[in-house]
This record gives structure tokens, sequence and C-alpha cells, in this order.
């Protein structure tokens, strides 16, 4: 039996190498809770090896879309040559990395999302959905990947209060993610949580202890953290998730979390609104085998949200979307048993780019497919 997820190894050799070298190290993740741990348990680990990142970078869905973008490659041109590490994307971007390696980044992917038809041309790929990897366990978030990667790279010079620290991130961010609990998921969680309520990391310390939170049990405790920490407020191109996880002292964390809160509730009564008026145009139409609605005046921030709400109340695939200028991007949320990835790699000539998991997604499609795309996609469910 393998192990070891496939690569892991060899990714942890390259960064080592990085590091004794003083070569530039760029991390890239996705600016969700599992992106975002995931880039602070890596950078964190990198820095306990003596290392240091050159820059991290988060894309603004809102503007760029999901993944690798061509908008952060440029933003970090100036950092190459440089090791490239993308964790919680990447696995998708073939057109992207490539263009990364013209640039000068040598590129490491640790992913934990779907593989589509061909893998990217990167140094290095640690994905345990990829051809030939024979680790049992498959259902890993991004960053209990990027846990496992930490412990090859610190092997015994893992400090226990830093493993300890690292776990309290994987329980939330594997719970956020809604990954199975299951097999070293609820080994990780349970572990992870055992440690929460002494944590020495300011930001969850004061999370713990927001007076609206306080008197709920450990679980509702951690589920409206989490929701805290998916409040979408970016600052200097930092999701507040990674300033509020990573504040160094109590007063910082305060005020982040604070204002955390006040954007969830502002976040709530929009997401109340756009659920809204999304049932109302359902109401309005016969429902096919998906609900597949969008806007140009919809917040991207909000979609994910309401895709989940109206898929388990609707028990139907949903596909959301912002229409923008010249292209839309949206996100698709369906109940267990469907598999959106299969259903947009069916329909994939019409996309920009897409990927994800069987019942969490993305896309980008260009506003004159977009029609094309909706009823490639309807026909595909309702063949089903």
């Amino acid at each position: 039996m393998q192990t070891e997820i496939k690569n892991i190894g060899k990714a942890a050799e390259r960064i080592t190498m990085a590091v004794k070298k003083k070569e530039n190290i760029v991390i890239y993740g996705d600016a969700d809770l599992d992106g975002v741990t995931s880039v602070i348990i890596l950078q964190e680990a990198i820095k306990n090896l003596g290392g240091k990142i050159s820059a991290i970078y988060f894309p603004n869905r809102e503007a760029e879309g999901y993944g690798i973008t061509e908008t952060g490659l440029n933003f970090l041109k100036d950092k190459a040559p440089a090791l490239f590490v993308a964790v919680d994307c990447g696995i998708g971007n073939l057109k992207e990395i490539a263009k990364a390696g013209k640039m000068g980044f040598e590129t490491i992917v640790v992913d934990h999302h779907e593989v589509l038809d061909k893998l990217p041309k990167a140094k290095i790929i640690v994905d345990p959905k990829q051809k030939k990897d024979f680790y049992p366990f498959k259902g890993f978030a991004a960053v209990g990947i990027v846990f496992k990667l930490a412990e090859v790279l610190l092997k015994n010079q893992f400090p226990e209060i830093l493993r300890k620290n690292f776990l309290e991130l994987v329980a939330l961010a594997t719970v956020a993610d809604m990954m199975p609990q299951i097999n070293e998921n609820k080994l990780m969680i349970r572990e992870g949580l055992s440690y929460i309520k002494s944590s020495w990391r300011p930001g969850i310390q004061v999370l713990f202890n927001l007076k609206q939170i306080k008197s709920l049990d450990l679980i509702h405790k951690v589920y409206k953290i989490i929701s805290l920490l998916n409040v979408r407020d970016i600052e200097n191109g930092l999701p507040a998730a990674f300033r509020v996880l990573t504040a160094l002292g109590k007063k910082e964390a305060e005020k982040l979390a604070a204002r955390l809160y006040e954007k969830g509730i502002l976040r709530k009564e929009k997401t109340e609104k756009m659920i809204d008026e999304i049932e109302k145009r359902i109401s309005k139409k016969e429902l096919g085998p998906v609900i597949f609605e969008g806007d140009s005046d919809w917040e991207e921030a909000f979609l994910g949200i309401s895709e989940s709400i109206i898929s388990q109340k609707y028990d139907k695939p949903v596909f959301l979307y912002k229409k923008l200028e010249k292209e839309s991007q949206g996100g698709i949320r369906a109940p267990s048993g469907f598999n959106v990835v299969e259903a947009m790699k069916t329909c994939s000539k019409y996309l920009l780019t897409y990927g994800g998991h069987p019942q969490a997604a993305g896309f980008r499609v260009k506003n004159e497919n977009l029609n094309k795309f909706k009823e490639c996609i309807i026909k595909y469910f309702a063949s089903r």
C-alpha cells in the first residue's frame, strides 16, 4: 500500500532546496478558508525551515475569478525567477501554468480538486486524485494535504506547539470545505478541535471569545467562526481570514473580528435578498433538471452560500453566475449523487475555465456562449 501521497516527498525536497539556496518562493492560494489556511501552514513551515517567502497572492474572485489568473501572474512577474507553489488551486490551470513557466516560475501544484482531461505542465503535482496515485484516502481538503507536506518538510524538527496549531487550522478548513468527515479527515478534525479552545493564535482566541458566540457549544462555535472567516473583506490583496488568523496581537485580532461580525450581518441580509429574488424567478417557470440563473447586479461573494441553500431546498444542481461585460463567472452546488465536474467536461467547449468537486465547482464562460452552455447543461442532466 502506498504510504505517502504521490510526489509529496519530491515537493518537500524541492522546497527545502529552494530554502537552502535562498531562492525566491511565491505562494499562490485560493481565497477561501481552505486556501487561506493552506497558505498559512506552508508559509509558517517554510519560515521554520529558515526560509523566506517573497510574495503571497490570493486572486480577487470578483475581479479575476478562481484559481491561477493572468492578473495574478502579471502582479507577481517581478518575483521571477522563483519557485511558485500553488495551493488549493492549479490543477485546472493548464494555460496559466504554461505562461508561468515562460515567465521564469517553476511551479509546484498542491491541490485536491478533480483532475480534468489533462494535467498542467507543472514541475511537481501533488493531488491524490491524479492518475497513478494509489494513496488510499482521496477526500482531503487542500489544507490536509499541505499539513502532510509540512510534516515531510519539518520531519523531526516539527515543534509540537506548531503541529497542534496547524491541526486547528486543518480542522476548521476541512469542515468549512465540506470534505467528508471520515478516515484521516475525521482524525485530524477531532484532534484539531481538541486543541482549538486553548489556541495560542490570537485570531482564534478572539473569535472563540466573541460575546455573540461565547455561550455556544464547541461545534456550533466552529460553524459560526467558519461563517465569519468566510466573509469577503479584502485589504491590500489579503482576505480577512488571512489577516485574522495571522494577527500578531489580541488588539489587532479583536478589531478585525468585530469588523467581520458586522460584515457577517450584512452578508446574511444580502444573501436572503438574493435567494428571495432567485425563488421569485423560478416560481414563474416550470422547474427543469437544474436551476440556472444569473445577473449583472449580483455580488459574487454571495453566490456560493445561495447555491448551497437553494440546492438543498430544491434537491437539484444550482448554477448561479455574475454577468460581467464580456464574460460571466459562477459557481455550482449539487446534492449528493450528482457530478457537476463531469457535466462541465461534456460542455467544456463553451467554457473558458472550470473545475472543482463533484458537488461544488466553478466556471467562467464568454457571454456569447452562455446560453449554449446552459442548454448543454440542461440536456446533460435531463438525460440522467
